[in-house]
């Protein structure tokens, strides 16, 4: 794809292919059992909260397993990774809630898909950072609060006006065709909080149902929580705005950082759920959240252009029909960074192995983090 002189042979598709590779592995079949065992063993030695019954979102827990067993030709490997992954996520799941709870006030519930709660430790560290800026701590645009100084600028529908215009001058499109894009956007930033407070209205007496079911049998698990999707946080007005203002962000950042080889389009709009739990992090801080989005959005351009060899060849083992050439892959999915590790910690990669301390300190501090909230 050639836009303005600028060049783009990866084509972001969006996740469907990745779904598609996963549930066409041979992995899949034992992936599935092998999770629920793993979740269920968790739960029976304390060392989890966290009821992971979003069996659809498996899916991107057994992708890393297809990635290995395709770049390793090991069953064992990609059976490990599988565990290694969704041992991560469930942990990182448990963490997740008491940020869920105070900044939602939904009790009993966390968020499950890796690529959101994935990133739970850079949003802990960076938050972690921004208390220890002097005058930048001091600088909170939360539309959920009560703020008369923020006035319309803190409703999404405006948001989306504003960004919908950006987006089709940026364009060149006609005035009417701008108009458009931006009521477009406008209705969507009105529906979807509408949706996620009927998922969430949903949801809570499912998994207050289903916690009750295990604690009668298990009466000394007293607090746990249900991972369900990011849809019962889509009413959050932050994680919103958040998530709008990071789409022009990421088409910016595409044009300018060497390297990058794919536009993001298919993927753009998931990034007002793969950033939700950041900005509940944030505190609901849409400035905050805003900046630990940007170095999130710029290495999903990088890896998701690295792993777009990898993605087309699987991709079209398939059956999917690729133009010839052409290279397929998904903006935020395909660059997503927990799957990227584990593919060149298996490969012995140097620099995967040597950063270790340094994830395994930031998911410290996400630890204490989520303790000091309970």
């Amino acid at each position: 794809m050639v836009i303005r002189s600028l060049d783009f042979p990866v084509l972001d598709v969006g996740w469907p292919p990745l779904a598609a590779i996963t549930w066409s592995s041979s992995l899949a079949p034992i992936s599935i059992p092998l999770i629920i065992a793993l979740n269920v063993l968790m739960i029976a030695t304390n060392t989890t909260k966290t009821i992971y019954i979003d069996i659809w979102n498996y899916w991107h827990l057994a992708l890393a397993g297809a990635f290995i067993l395709a770049t390793s030709q090991s069953l064992v490997l990609g059976l490990a990774a599988v565990i290694l992954i969704s041992v991560y996520t469930i942990k990182m799941a448990d963490w997740t809630a008491p940020h869920v709870e105070q900044q939602t006030s939904l009790q009993g519930v966390t968020i499950a898909p890796v690529s959101v709660v994935g990133l739970l430790p850079f949003a802990v560290t960076m938050d972690y950072l921004y208390d220890r800026i002097p005058f930048f701590n001091t600088l909170d645009f939360n539309p959920e609060k009560e703020n008369r100084r923020v006035g319309l600028l803190g409703e999404p529908m405006i948001i989306g006006v504003i960004i919908g215009v950006v987006l089709g001058a940026a364009a060149g499109y006609s005035i009417r065709f701008i108009l458009e894009l931006s009521i477009h956007l406008a209705a969507v930033m009105f529906l979807l909080p509408k949706c996620g407070q009927l998922i969430a209205d949903g949801i809570s007496p499912v998994s207050e149902s289903l916690k009750r079911w295990i604690q009668k049998r298990f009466p000394q698990k007293q607090e746990l929580f249900v991972a369900v999707d990011t849809g019962v946080i889509m009413n959050h007005k932050s994680v919103m705005i958040t998530g709008l203002i990071l789409m022009p962000v990421a088409l910016a950042l595409s044009l300018i950082i060497p390297g990058n080889k794919t536009l993001p389009l298919g993927d753009l709009p998931n990034l007002i759920s793969i950033m939700s739990v950041s900005v509940l992090v944030s505190r609901g801080n849409v400035i905050r959240g805003v900046l630990t989005g940007v170095p999130v959005v710029a290495t999903f351009l990088l890896i998701s252009s690295n792993l777009a060899p990898l993605i087309t060849t699987l991709s079209t083992d398939t059956g999917i029909t690729v133009g010839d050439g052409q290279l397929i892959t998904a903006f935020t999915d395909g660059g997503n960074h927990a799957r990227f590790f584990l593919i060149h910690l298996f490969k012995g990669n140097l620099i995967a192995i040597t950063s270790i301390p340094i994830v395994s300190f930031m998911m410290y501090l996400s630890y204490r983090r989520a303790r000091a909230k309970t």
